[in-house]
């Protein structure tokens, strides 16, 4: 599977908010921008994009930033692909010919277990796989 450099900006950046969330938090733009190498250009584009889906929320002023909307228990991989990346997560197209139907079941089916899965995996429990130690045999 190939993941969109808008997708995978995207969720480092929710995952850098996720890192820091208390619900006050904010983080500054060119911080995110620097710890996880987005171009800030760009960074600001996908945060508007999250910020629209209800993700994070921005703060303005001098103090001003962006925070996660809601706890990293919340947020599955499935929300910021939707918010982001819609299509990835769209019913595939119907194929044509005599094989057309087997190969749109079969396509279906796949498309509906990777949107499952995505679901489940949220910001939380990525946060808590990054913290398990690693153990070399």
């Amino acid at each position: 599977m190939r993941i969109s450099q808008k997708l995978d900006y995207a969720q480092r950046a929710v995952l850098q908010l996720a890192k820091c969330y208390d619900g006050k938090t904010v983080s500054r733009l060119d911080d995110i921008s620097e710890r996880e190498a987005i171009p800030s250009s760009f960074l600001v584009q996908i945060l508007a994009d999250l910020r629209k889906a209800g993700i994070v929320q921005s703060k303005r002023g001098k103090l001003g930033g962006y925070l996660l909307a809601v706890p990293p228990a919340e947020i599955s991989l499935a929300s910021v692909i939707e918010a982001v990346e819609p299509q990835l997560v769209e019913e595939p197209a119907e194929f044509e010919g005599g094989s057309g139907p087997v190969l749109s079941r079969a396509w279906k089916e796949l498309s509906a277990s990777f949107l499952e899965r995505v679901k489940k995996v949220t910001y939380e429990d990525l946060l808590s796989s990054d913290n398990q130690p690693m153990w070399f045999i």
